[in-house]
């Protein structure tokens, strides 16, 4: 019988193009845990002050100042964008396509695809990135890089506090800035995001009607209309595409049934 292992070998080597889609699932599976003894190392303090028992209720914490807010931010920023992830899944990912004709899109903000060696020209961040500011008020289409600033704060923070002048403000309007995460209309598309957008549909356009794979990795529910319902529409309008989905929970729809398949496995153990 014939392994997982074998039958995704087998689906990308027959491959003309393979697009990549992947959710939060992924990340998980190379290691970026949000809770349990990854949250207690580096976040123990935090539990005790505020209550909280892992990083995602952390981050809608409601701080009484800015101080307090970019410690914890600049601390869950530096671990989960800058701090290499446990497991190498995503090098792993990597070793199956890049030499292949390959573009991923994905819902995941930690830049793990370009540590890995993706081409930053074969990447589409729908979502945002961790490692950019943008105005919290969203004053102007631009977007920050953070790294040396993000750096500063965990290394002189105190008692969960950065010093005062390390918040970040607006080089435009001079309000408090933020991450450049999507969560409402705030949410800045820079010019890098349109580029990447435009690259994405060029991509889809180019290779509409070849031997395409629609690779999707851990991706749930949170939002499916912008990796998993148009990998089954593209899927069902080209009849030599094939939709490859990795999921405990994996399904499609009965129209492209006869040209998915569904592994519904580990990522990691799989990859």
């Amino acid at each position: 019988m014939e392994t997982e292992r074998a039958i995704v070998l087998r689906t990308l080597a027959q491959a003309d193009a393979v697009v990549i889609g992947a959710g939060a699932g992924l990340s998980s599976a190379a290691g970026f845990e949000y809770s349990g003894r990854r949250f207690q190392a580096h976040f123990a303090d935090f539990e005790a002050k505020y209550g909280f028992h892992d990083m995602y209720s952390g981050g809608f914490y409601p701080y009484q100042t800015l101080e307090e807010y970019w410690a914890y931010w600049s601390r869950y920023i530096f671990i989960n964008r800058y701090e290499a992830p446990p497991n190498p899944v995503y090098e792993r990912l990597y070793e199956l396509v890049k030499d292949k004709n390959y573009f991923v899109i994905t819902t995941n903000v930690d830049h793990c695809f370009q540590r890995a060696g993706f081409s930053k020209e074969r990447l589409f961040y729908t979502q945002g990135d961790y490692g950019l500011l943008q105005c919290s008020v969203h004053c102007h289409e631009e977007t920050y890089d953070n790294e040396a600033l993000v750096r500063r704060m965990v290394k002189e923070q105190k008692d969960m506090r950065i010093p005062t002048d390390l918040i970040p403000r607006c080089p435009r309007c001079g309000k408090p800035m933020t991450m450049n995460l999507r969560s409402d209309d705030s949410f800045v598309e820079d010019e890098g995001w349109h580029i990447a957008c435009e690259r994405y549909r060029a991509f889809l356009a180019e290779n509409a009607r070849k031997r395409t794979v629609y690779f999707e990795l851990g991706v749930g529910w949170n939002t499916p209309a912008i990796i998993k319902y148009p990998f089954w529409r593209l899927t069902q309008q080209n009849p030599r595409a094939t939709y490859l989905c990795v999921n405990p929970k994996a399904v499609c729809p009965e129209e492209i049934e006869d040209r998915s398949v569904l592994l519904k496995t580990d990522i990691s153990q799989l990859l």
